[in-house]
């Protein structure tokens, strides 16, 4: 778990800044800090990703003043490099003190959104893509290509667009309520009047001062409601070939891109286990201390990205398979989320367990990854038990549960 960070003294509570947020708003929650940030004081304009981490650190720089707060940047960073990253110095960043665990302690419980902010969802305004039939056909061709030598392993994902109408802090409560040892973040996504919001369990890159850690997640499992399951699931995942191998494709991509920034990293020996509300994942938590200090989260999370836990691997073949045949565009799904301030310090979540919310609608992303041993049908019912964290969030399972898997 991300241990590093300190909150300012004078901090308000998290469940206060939950309570204050209101769409159009910057929020991003982790287990140690919660930040909110509200207005527009700069904007990091359109550039290449091999040019933001630079225009970073010069944006915050010049924003700097002595005896006040440090500035940061907050906002989201895409899959596809050639895309554009949503990132800003807010005019206003309040701090929250407390831990998720300690969160929902103070908070009220939170209540059902009523009908008419969230609309039934029916088979007539449900997008899957692709559908049941052609991710399943997706997988198989990722297989033969692994067969083939082409890929070691590649991330496949799906998206499902529900016309509803979704009470943003409503559904921003209930994912933080659900998301104790995770990442809870909302992210304005500039003039297109959406809202990136999402629960991830996944921190790929923390810095403070010299510290950095990562924890990668790959490798997982759907959870059951029979305890009994559940832990025989939990205990089959630490003992499967195929997601072990999966796991240390990740792990060993990850520790070789930081390795040349740090003089010291370390790295667990084997996986842990993460539990989400739905999914159990292997888990491994990096720590290392950086050679240069000036070495920012921001530089720090970009090397990283695209981890193979999220694209695959050889990483230009994974990324030119996912954009041949998946069929829709990830935009800021499976990118990054997080903060980095003018000292270099800052967090930074893998974009995971998602949505892109509109005024009418809704669209929700999930993945899997794709390695020899895989199975078509296991991995759409991953997919699936991924998609039920933003689902139940919004209070959607049953409108869907039997809605026809109808490819748009």
């Amino acid at each position: 778990m991300n241990d590093i960070f300190r909150v300012p003294t004078a901090a308000a509570s998290a469940a206060d800044l939950l309570g204050s947020y209101h769409g159009g708003d910057a929020f991003f929650s982790s287990p140690h800090q919660t930040l909110l940030a509200q207005g527009v004081a700069a904007t990091l304009p359109a550039l290449p990703v091999e040019a933001l981490a630079d225009a970073a650190r010069d944006l915050l720089a010049a924003h700097r003043r002595p005896g006040q707060p440090l500035p940061l940047l907050i906002g989201a960073i895409p899959f596809r490099s050639d895309a554009v990253a949503q990132l800003c110095i807010p005019a206003r960043v309040h701090y929250g003190s407390g831990s998720a665990a300690q969160l929902l302690d103070r908070m009220q419980p939170c209540v059902a959104t009523p009908a008419a902010d969230v609309a039934a969802a029916t088979a007539t305004d449900i997008r899957h893509q692709p559908g049941k039939q052609g991710y399943q056909a997706n997988v198989s061709q990722a297989l033969a290509l692994m067969q083939r030598g082409v890929l070691d392993k590649v991330v496949l994902s799906r998206s499902l667009r529900v016309a509803a109408q979704i009470d943003l802090p409503g559904l921003l409560q209930r994912l933080a309520q659900r998301n104790v040892l995770g990442y809870t973040f909302a992210v304005p996504l500039g003039d297109t009047q959406r809202t990136l919001i999402g629960a991830s369990p996944e921190l790929l890159l923390a810095r403070r001062g010299r510290h950095v850690v990562s924890n990668p997640l790959a490798g997982s499992i759907p959870r059951s409601a029979d305890p009994a399951e559940d832990q025989r699931r939990a205990r089959g995942l630490l003992q499967s070939a195929k997601d072990l191998h999966e796991h240390a494709v990740v792990i060993d991509a990850v520790a070789a891109a930081l390795r040349p920034f740090c003089s010291r990293l370390d790295v667990p020996a084997g996986p842990s286990l993460l539990a989400t509300p739905t999914m159990w994942h292997l888990s491994t938590e990096m720590r290392g201390e950086l050679a240069d200090p000036a070495t920012t989260s921001l530089q720090l999370a970009l090397a990283l990205h695209p981890t193979p836990a999220v694209c695959g691997h050889p990483t230009a073949a994974a990324r030119d398979f996912i954009a041949e045949v998946e069929g829709f565009d990830r935009r800021y799904f499976t990118g990054l989320t997080g903060w980095c301030d003018a000292d270099g310090d800052g967090e930074w979540a893998v974009t995971i367990r998602c949505a892109e919310v509109g005024a009418h609608d809704a669209t929700l992303y999930a993945g899997a990854g794709i390695v020899p041993g895989s199975e078509p049908a296991l991995e759409w019912r991953e997919t699936s038990a991924k998609l039920n964290t933003m689902l139940g969030a919004m209070q959607l399972e049953a409108a869907l549960a039997d809605t026809p898997e109808v490819q748009s």
